[in-house]
């Protein structure tokens, strides 16, 4: 998933696109314990495919809870509520059909820990809800829920160990061309294969959190 293979000596439009996207997205198979690189966290990402073809711009997502870079309140953690945040999506191209999200902690080792996996959603959906409960499909959102790092479908909040350090944690919002036809439920490394190429656009929005 660092990277698509090579298609030919031309590359299409889409290519192009999917290339971009891939670049920035908050994967755990690029992404290691520095975060990701290439990216401006929370920002739109400007992608011009060719330079006969105006630019694409890349979904944006903020949260009203915090701003970019800035802890994550008490309330959406293990100290707290344990429940998701609000979030709020613009920007999203219109290409895409669908929304998919990738909440991860690259500071918990080697493998960071998902915290969250929502697909399926429509794009419409622009405002989500604090506190979307567990369950493998959602009506607050319209989509689906994958499993977590804690083997439990839905959100699970910041929880580093006490006296670690803030960690960062990362919401990968992705802007998709189709369905991903996953069954509710399904774990990260299933739902990155199947963002793949379906990919428009990512933005990233990061808080942090500490014990």
């Amino acid at each position: 998933m660092c990277g698509d293979a090579e298609r030919g000596a031309v590359p299409t439009r889409r290519d192009l696109i999917a290339a971009a996207a891939l670049a920035a997205a908050p994967l755990a198979g690029c992404a290691g314990n520095g975060g990701d690189a290439g990216t401006s966290p929370g920002a739109a990402v400007t992608v011009a495919p060719d330079p006969g073809t105006p630019a694409l711009e890349a979904p944006t997502l903020a949260s009203p809870a915090f701003g970019d870079g800035e802890p994550i309140p008490e309330e959406y953690t293990c100290s707290g509520a344990d429940r998701s945040p609000p979030l709020s999506v613009s920007a999203v191209p219109p290409e895409a059909e669908t929304l998919a999200l990738v909440m991860d902690d690259p500071d918990a080792g080697a493998t960071p820990y998902v915290h969250w996996l929502v697909w399926g959603v429509p794009v419409d959906r622009t405002e989500w809800p604090a506190g979307v409960p567990e369950g493998r499909r959602v009506d607050e959102l319209g989509g689906a829920q994958g499993t977590n790092s804690r083997g439990t479908v839905g959100y699970v909040g910041p929880c580093p160990p006490p006296d670690d350090g803030a960690h960062t944690y990362r919401f990968g919002l992705y802007a998709l061309g189709s369905s991903l036809g996953l069954d509710p439920g399904a774990e990260r490394s299933a739902v990155e294969s199947a963002i793949g190429d379906a990919r428009y656009g990512v933005a990233t929005l990061r808080g942090t959190y500490d014990r």
